[in-house]
C-alpha cells in the first residue's frame, strides 16, 4: 500500500529513482576545441587593477555621461615602460578607456566628492583619438586615494624619465659636436699651409740693386 505521508512518498521516490541506472552515456553533439584570447595586455604588468565606475563629459549636452562599470587598470609594458590606463565592462569586457599616461596629466580629486576624481586624456578607446575628460567612482574613499597616489607617481616617472632621455640625447649630441670639433682641428695641424712665403737672399738682393 502507497504511503499517504508526502514526505515519505518523496523519499521513495528519490531512492527509487537512485536504484535505477540506465548506463547510457551521452556524447556531445559538437565538440568544442580552446581557442586562446588575447587581450593585448600580454607584454603589460598590471601595477593597479580597481573596481569602479567611468564617466566622460558630453560636451555638447553638457552633462557627464556614464561610460561604464568595471576595472580600471594601470598597466606598465615590459620593455619600454611605459604606462597606459584601461578600463573594460564588467559583462561585456568592452574597452571603456584606453590611453597612454604622460608627463603633462594631472588628476584631481571630483569638487565634492571623496570617491572620485577627475583628468583630462587623449583616449582611444573608440579606435581614434579624442580629447576627453573622464571622471572616475569608487566604492570607497581609499580606494580612491589609491588611484590617485598611483596615477600621479606614474605621471612623474613618465615625467623623469622623458627628462633623463633628453639629457642623455643632449649628452650624446655635445659628444659627437666636440669629436666633430677634435677632428677639424687635426685635420688642420696635419695640412700645410696652401700659401708659402719666400725668405729672401740678402746677397741676391744687392746684386740686383748694383
Amino acid at each position: 500500500m502507497a504511503s499517504t505521508d508526502p514526505e515519505r512518498k518523496e523519499e521513495e521516490e528519490i531512492a527509487a529513482g537512485e536504484d535505477e541506472d540506465t548506463g547510457a552515456q551521452v556524447a556531445p553533439i559538437v565538440k568544442l576545441e580552446e581557442v586562446a584570447v588575447s587581450t593585448g595586455e600580454e607584454d603589460e604588468d598590471a601595477i593597479l587593477d580597481l573596481k569602479s565606475k567611468l564617466y566622460r563629459f558630453d560636451k555638447e549636452g553638457n552633462q557627464w555621461k556614464e561610460r561604464g562599470a568595471g576595472t580600471v587598470k594601470l598597466l606598465k609594458h615590459k620593455e619600454t615602460g611605459k604606462v597606459r590606463l584601461v578600463m573594460r565592462q564588467s559583462k561585456t569586457l568592452k574597452i571603456c578607456a584606453n590611453h597612454l599616461v604622460i608627463p603633462t596629466m594631472s588628476v584631481q580629486e571630483h569638487a565634492g566628492n571623496e570617491k572620485s576624481c577627475v583628468w583630462h586624456a587623449s583616449d582611444f578607446a573608440d579606435g581614434e583619438l579624442k580629447d576627453e575628460l573622464f571622471c572616475i567612482r569608487f566604492g570607497s574613499v581609499e580606494n580612491c586615494k589609491s588611484f590617485m597616489e598611483k596615477f600621479q607617481e606614474v605621471v612623474e616617472s613618465q615625467g623623469k624619465k622623458e627628462e633623463n632621455k633628453d639629457a642623455t640625447a643632449a649628452a650624446g649630441l655635445l659628444e659627437k659636436l666636440s669629436v666633430e670639433d677634435d677632428k677639424k682641428e687635426t685635420k688642420a695641424k696635419e695640412e700645410p699651409s696652401s700659401v708659402e712665403v719666400k725668405e729672401k737672399d740678402p746677397e741676391k738682393e744687392t746684386e740686383k740693386a748694383d
